[in-house]
Order: structure tokens, then sequence, then C-alpha cells
């Protein structure tokens, strides 16, 4: 529940930050939700491109895509977000979404580590347009969500004030490591 929870909150703070219609990013495809969020907000004129390692998120990703009839709108990559800056030009994006941890429902010894979560936020920071933003669901647990976590909190940490705004949330209340949101916009 806390998932979903965060996930509809983070939404709703994206979609304060960018224009409708632009070019975004789902730089963790998973199963596909925050690929469809961003189709839908790309509407007419706009384009997703969507990453993931593993052939069960794209898959998952294209079914439902399909379902909303939104598979136009998106280009799947079967490729690491380490690789995002080949796909795309820098200052090109509007926006992007990061959900780092495992595929819900899927191997959980595949995750998202620490080294190429923050060398893929490093790339997200250089394709960014001025006014875009990157947003960050980090989960910790298992074997490497803490050391993940305290790595993605120092990057965002030392950005350049003069070039980024950091918010970085926290559910001050909930037990078990809940995830925590984060936005960089960059200025």
């Amino acid at each position: 529940m806390i998932s979903y929870q965060i996930t509809q909150w983070s939404h709703e703070l994206f979609k304060l930050q960018v224009r409708p219609g632009g070019c975004y990013v789902d730089a963790t495809m998973g199963n596909g939700h925050d690929t469809l969020f961003l189709c839908e907000l790309a509407g007419e004129t706009g384009m997703v491109t969507a990453f993931d390692i593993q052939k069960k998120a794209l898959l998952a990703t294209e079914k439902l895509l399909k379902e909303h009839h939104m598979e136009e709108k998106a280009r799947l990559c079967l490729d690491s977000h380490t690789n995002m800056e080949k796909y795309l030009e820098a200052e090109s994006v509007d926006g992007i979404y990061f959900n780092f941890g495992y595929l819900p429902g899927g191997d959980h010894s595949l995750a998202t580590k620490a080294d190429t979560s923050v060398d893929a936020i490093n790339k997200g920071l250089t394709l960014l347009k001025k006014g875009g933003v990157l947003a960050l669901c980090i989960y910790s647990g298992g074997d490497t969500g803490f050391e993940e976590k305290d790595r993605i909190l120092e990057c965002l940490k030392n950005l350049d004030e003069k070039q980024y705004i950091v918010i970085v949330n926290t559910y001050y209340n909930r037990k078990n490591n809940p995830p925590i949101p984060a936005f960089v916009v960059k200025k």
C-alpha cells in the first residue's frame, strides 16, 4: 500500500514541474506503470524512452501499453539505464523517472546497484533540459539496498546548488524502511 501511495504522490509532484507533451525517460521500466504514466503525460506531441535490463520487464511494459493504446508513445529499450545517453541527446529531456530496487514480482537477486545507479543519475542529469526534473523512488533493504540508498543520497547531497535544487522526502513515522521519494530540478 505504501509503495502505491508514494508512486501516486510522486507522479503528482512530477506533473507540477514538467510540461505536458515533453520528452521523458523511464529509467527503470519495471512492470510499466511509470512508463504508462509518462506516455499519458507525453500526450500527442511527446515521447517516452524506457529502459530495463530484464526481458520480463520489457514484455510486461509492452503489454500494459498495448492495453491502454499507448504503444506508439514509447520506445522500449532492453538496456541498462547507464546507457541512456546513447539513445538521447544532452539537454533534450524534460523529465526522468527512477524506481530503484528490483522488479516487483521478479527475481530479487536482479536489483539495481549503487555504482550503476549513481552513474545513471549523473548521466540523466546531463540529458535534462533547464527546468527538467529527475524523480527518484529510493528503496532500501535486501543485499545492496542500504548501500545503494546511502550512495544515492550522498550523490544528491553533493550536487552543485547553483545548478540543481534537490528535495528529499521521508515518511517519518513509517517503519520497515519505507521508500524515499526525491526530486532534482535542473536550474
